[in-house]
């Protein structure tokens, strides 16, 4: 803000300066011109005694001002500094007289007893009145470089954020992981069977898997032809264990296998966070219909609920880190869905609909394998 500020000021203050020089630039032409007009009157009334060095001289250094001198009848006596490609000479009288009749309409005009002397201002003055605007086009676009820059520099420091954030959590992660599998085999061996060690060496697994995607956060990762049905049931599978039976959970999958292009436990993940966010937003009692199909290149798939809705103004905000409607939580959920849907799948999520109080469809599309 600071930098746009200043740089209006400096746009602002040229402008105020440059024309006020452009002003009294062409009162100085005016008043040369209407000494140029008087030469010339002189010249016209003389006689032939009067000594006309003085005048030849006045009218010889008029070298940039366009001048055009007019007799009463309205016939052009004399053009200078006039910029004009003709064919033929009446060709060439027609158009200054055009020049004669804008100069004339401008107010360009000075009377020299029944002649007129019309001017126009000259090359320089014409170019320095552009040079502001010019001058206005250059600073504007260093701030929008400059304002560029700054956020290209701010999203580099996200993403490097983002990558510190992700491998550091799944550096952490893997000792009490590696020290918990061990314990489970431990326990596995003194008490072969008990149901408990099985749940809880799935536990463990699942701790396995959020740590192989936080590693992959931090790096682009290998995509293979999947089918998108596999994962897509082994969420519902995932999540139907985890809500309450005040939620439906409807998985809706097209008979053929969806060939695409994914890592399967990152893709798996986004899933699982429009669920959850679909799972709050309905406060634990509603109905999810997790759906998928295809479109001439394209594979979609809809995670619609029946929550409380998304105001149509915050569409696009609820991808922005820290964008939350929630009493806790960081807000990165749908941020870092985004950024594993376009960056590392090359695909789009967007909310298709939403209307408040009755619920939200978010959407998901890939290109196929």
């Amino acid at each position: 803000m600071l930098l746009i500020a200043v740089a209006v000021l400096i746009v602002a203050a040229s402008l105020v300066v440059s024309r006020l020089l452009v002003r009294d630039l062409s009162n100085q032409e005016r008043r040369n011109v209407e000494v140029w007009a008087e030469a010339m009157h002189q010249l016209n009334t003389a006689d032939e005694t009067a000594d006309l060095a003085l005048v030849l001289r006045v009218l010889e250094g008029n070298k940039n001002i366009p001048v055009v001198v007019v007799d009463p009848q309205g016939e052009v006596q004399e053009c200078r500094n006039l910029n004009i490609r003709q064919e033929s000479e009446a060709d060439s009288i027609r158009l200054v007289k055009e020049e004669a009749r804008n100069m004339r309409a401008g107010g360009r005009v000075i009377r020299v007893g029944d002649w007129e002397v019309c001017y126009a201002d000259s090359l320089m003055l014409r170019r320095l009145a552009w040079y502001p605007y010019v001058q206005m086009a250059v600073v504007l676009l260093f701030v929008a470089m400059a304002l560029l820059a700054v956020v290209v520099s701010k999203r580099a420091e996200q993403n490097r954020v983002w990558v510190g954030l992700s491998k550091e959590t799944a550096h952490q992660l893997g000792t009490p992981i590696s020290s918990l599998t061990g314990w489970v085999e431990v326990l596995r061996e003194t008490y072969p069977g008990d149901e408990m060690i099985a749940e809880m060496s799935k536990d463990v697994k699942r701790l396995e898997l959020l740590a192989e995607r936080f590693s992959k956060i931090g790096s682009r990762p290998e995509l293979h032809p999947e089918n998108l049905n596999d994962t897509l049931e082994a969420v519902a599978h995932y999540m139907q264990r985890r809500v309450s039976n005040r939620v439906n959970l409807t998985l809706c999958l097209p008979e053929q296998a969806l060939i695409v292009p994914l890592c399967a436990s990152l893709f798996e993940w986004v899933v699982e966070n429009l669920c959850k966010n679909a799972v709050d937003a309905m406060e634990g009692r509603g109905s999810i219909t997790l759906s998928a199909g295809e479109e001439d290149e394209r594979v979609w798939i809809e995670v619609q609920d029946t929550g409380k809705g998304i105001a149509a103004k915050n569409f696009k905000s609820v991808f922005m880190p820290g964008f939350t409607t929630k009493k806790r939580g960081w807000g990165l959920g749908l941020s870092l869905a985004k950024r594993i849907v376009e960056e590392y799948h090359g695909g789009r999520i967007y909310v298709k609909k939403s209307q408040l109080g009755q619920g939200t469809t978010f959407r998901i599309e890939l290109k196929k394998a």
